[in-house]
């Protein structure tokens, strides 16, 4: 049996968009969606209240994905879709189902007032102990999202894909093969940005402040080249957009993020039990990219 895409659900926008996103996705990947709701049984106390009993609560907690997944089998009618509730606390609960799924897709909400979005402490958690690729889809994201405008300049799902965008840290064969594998699915583009330090390898201009050294420059673009080779190799319908760029890795991310339909990033696995470590630009990347943002794990 073909695994799952799977959604956490809370009822919530964004995990709305989250579950919108993923059926998208299965149908590009010709898989099904199961839609995880995770409850938390009412305490003792509260249970015995007469508005809010333990079997009141319970109902509505099964309406949310009963609803949801009526939805998705109207507005998608090629995705099976099924639904499971769980008990426990969420991020426990999501980290468990990873482990049988192809996907974990979860929303992020728009941070009031600032220009980002948040990630919560469940789904920090959740990225940071599961080795299943994890998308977090903001609220609000809609299919022509990902898409380039039509010739006149309105929004549509029937135009090409926006490209996917590859951050690449520590080369690794796991995250290429994602980014590349989204591409293929999308028939679309896939660039790749690589960024480095400038400070040491910099030098003083006749004029006021610094210029990038051309020697290391070209020796980071024939790196970065040499690296994505074999892929273009087993890849050869995807077209690729090597973007080596002095600077932050973070901000050339989420610069790109604006056209783009995915951005992939990798999450070094660290298999000590406490904290919840998904490294800098991961963190910058998924708190501030535009596009939906995939984090594979890998060694």
């Amino acid at each position: 049996m073909a695994r799952a895409i799977t959604v956490g659900l809370d009822g919530s926008a964004e995990s709305a968009a989250a579950a919108e996103w993923a059926a998208r996705e299965a149908t590009l990947r010709d898989l099904p969606v199961r839609l995880i709701h995770v409850w938390m049984p009412v305490p003792e106390p509260m249970a015995q209240a007469p508005l809010l009993g333990a079997e009141t609560h319970q109902h509505w907690t099964e309406r949310v994905p009963r609803e949801a997944a009526a939805g998705l089998g109207l507005r998608h009618p090629g995705v099976e879709v099924s639904t499971e509730q769980l008990t426990g606390t969420p991020a426990e609960a999501l980290v468990e189902a990873a482990h049988d799924a192809e996907l974990l897709v979860l929303g992020s909400r728009a941070l009031s007032g600032l220009g980002g979005f948040l990630v919560g402490s469940v789904g920090q958690s959740v990225i940071a102990r599961t080795e299943v690729p994890v998308v977090l889809v903001r609220a609000g994201e809609q299919a022509t999202d990902e898409h380039v405008m039509d010739p006149v300049g309105i929004p549509s799902a029937a135009t090409a894909f926006r490209p996917v965008v590859l951050g690449l840290g520590s080369p690794d064969d796991t995250v290429i093969a994602f980014a590349f594998e989204e591409a293929r699915h999308r028939e679309t583009a896939l660039y790749v940005v690589q960024a480095w330090d400038t400070w040491p390898y910099a030098v003083y201009t006749i004029g006021p402040g610094f210029e990038h050294h051309e020697g290391f420059t070209r020796q980071q673009a024939d790196a970065l080249a040499e690296t994505l080779r074999p892929w273009r190799q087993k890849y050869p319908d995807v077209e690729v957009v090597e973007m080596p760029r002095p600077g932050s890795a973070a901000t050339h991310l989420i610069d790109a993020s604006r056209d783009a339909s995915l951005v992939v990033v990798g999450r070094r696995v660290r298999r000590n039990p406490f904290g919840t470590h998904i490294g800098a630009v991961t963190h910058a990347v998924l708190h501030h990219a535009t596009a939906p943002v995939a984090v594979v794990a890998h060694d």
